[in-house]
């Protein structure tokens, strides 16, 4: 379990913040704007806590799920779907390379924050960051588009 600093409720006008922010970005949110949520420092930056567990963290100035987080959201929007070949590398916390992706949300400008699925179970495996738009990802065959933040297992957000 990962030693949290500086944790304290959110108040709520900065949790429906968030949690708008979240839905229009992703489609949903891992709280409500009923939920308890603190925030907290940790070795990995700001996070977002609910019942201990973090659910979102500050990837520079922005606001995203976690992996725990987004395992609890219908999260339709900022995803990129890449073929089961890719889920390993993925999983181990390497970068997204074009090949790799079988869908992608045409919405995505360079930049954005996205999370990073499996083809076949669509379940998260990572969030990163955009490295060009959602179209250039599905109809590019080659180089790195998406830089990993977080992925499954890095023992972030713990």
């Amino acid at each position: 379990m990962m030693a949290y600093k500086n944790q304290h409720r959110l108040k709520k006008k900065k949790l429906e913040e968030f949690s708008k922010s979240l839905r229009e970005y992703l489609g949903d949110s891992p709280f409500d704007t009923d939920d308890q949520v603190d925030i907290a420092d940790s070795s990995d930056g700001k996070v977002l806590l609910m019942k201990k567990k973090p659910v979102a963290a500050f990837f520079d100035e922005d606001v995203f799920p976690t992996i725990e987080g987004l395992l609890k959201t219908d999260a339709d929007r900022s995803f990129i779907t890449v073929d089961m070949g890719a889920v390993r590398f993925v999983y181990n916390g390497a970068d997204i390379m074009a090949p790799g992706i079988v869908d992608a949300d045409e919405n995505i400008k360079e930049g954005d924050l996205v999370w990073i699925r499996d083809v076949e179970h669509k379940k998260p495996l990572a969030v990163g960051r955009a490295m060009t738009d959602g179209s250039t990802m599905i109809e590019s065959n080659k180089g790195k588009v998406v830089k990993s933040l977080h992925h499954v297992g890095d023992g972030k957000y713990r």
